[in-house]
């Protein structure tokens, strides 16, 4: 549409690649590569990473509203507040993904592809269409598995060290630590900066939701309004390791000769797309300032 064209126009990014970052702003992190996935196979290096990241540094529309419900009492026009995270998220994931893995721009990936190979009869695209859409389902759910579980497991074993602070050590402990100056430096105040790196952490190791359901229980003066707002943006995208078994079981059926290149980047995906929301955050902050 319009804002794919826009994209492209102004990024100089190929077709594809801007079709499918437009419309990860209404779709999930594996619907919008099924758009484009005859061009898969062709694409630059990091334009398959560029489209990994717009993945992870935004959510699909089938949760905006679920989301604006949870946060309804908490955050004035919330719909609105994910919906132009979602937005300000797609240039900015395109940008942060070339900036971490550069590719050329327009590559002339639009007129590489190749023919497909037509259905003998519509009992043949019966099947076709059944098995295209069965692999993706059972890997998805095998990967999400395992990285779950292996969420579990990590924590169980450090489990077995000695409480800090009172409470076990978890990922999510460890990984609130390094996120508190990150969330200073997007304008909260250090104090909040601490609350905001323990919701970050908890979306990075489980999930956005139960990031969200934190945050609209804490209590009224934990954070000001203007840092609610920054949290809300830096916390809406699918940046975290069950997403992460997702997108490998997801795009590693669609294009599975590059299965290894998209295990390759999956890992510096989740840091792009936690990049991505941070700058949204940012952005909405200074915006709110002013």
């Amino acid at each position: 549409g319009a804002l794919a064209a826009g994209l492209r126009r102004t990024l100089g990014i190929d077709g594809p690649l801007a079709l499918a970052a437009a419309v990860h702003i209404f779709v999930g992190m594996i619907e919008a590569p099924l758009l484009i996935r005859p061009y898969l196979a062709r694409m630059q290096r990091g334009e398959l990473f560029a489209l990994m990241t717009c993945g992870m540094a935004g959510v699909a529309g089938t949760v905006m509203v679920i989301y604006a419900t949870i946060l309804g009492p908490v955050i004035p026009n919330a719909l609105g507040t994910i919906l132009i995270a979602s937005v300000i998220s797609t240039p900015a994931a395109l940008a942060v993904g070339a900036i971490m893995v550069p590719f050329a721009p327009a590559s002339g990936v639009d007129g590489a592809l190749a023919s497909v190979e037509p259905s003998a009869s519509s009992l043949d695209a019966l099947v076709r269409g059944t098995m295209d859409g069965i692999r993706p389902l059972v890997a998805i759910a095998a990967t999400l598995l395992v990285a779950v579980a292996l969420v579990s497991l990590v924590n169980a074993a450090l489990g077995l060290f000695p409480h800090w602070g009172g409470s076990p050590l978890t990922l999510q402990r460890l990984f609130a630590w390094p996120f508190q100056p990150v969330m200073w430096l997007i304008g909260l105040s250090w104090d909040e900066a601490g609350t905001a790196a323990a919701l970050m952490a908890t979306k990075t190791v489980l999930n956005e939701f139960v990031a969200y359901l934190q945050l609209a229980a804490l209590p009224p003066d934990a954070l000001s309004p203007q840092a609610r707002l920054v949290v809300t943006c830096a916390l809406c995208g699918f940046a975290n390791f069950g997403s992460l078994g997702i997108l490998i079981g997801g795009l590693g059926s669609m294009v599975p000769e590059r299965r290894d290149e998209v295990v390759q980047l999956g890992m510096r995906s989740v840091l792009s797309g936690t990049i991505t929301t941070c700058l949204s955050g940012a952005v909405a902050g200074l915006l709110a300032s002013a």
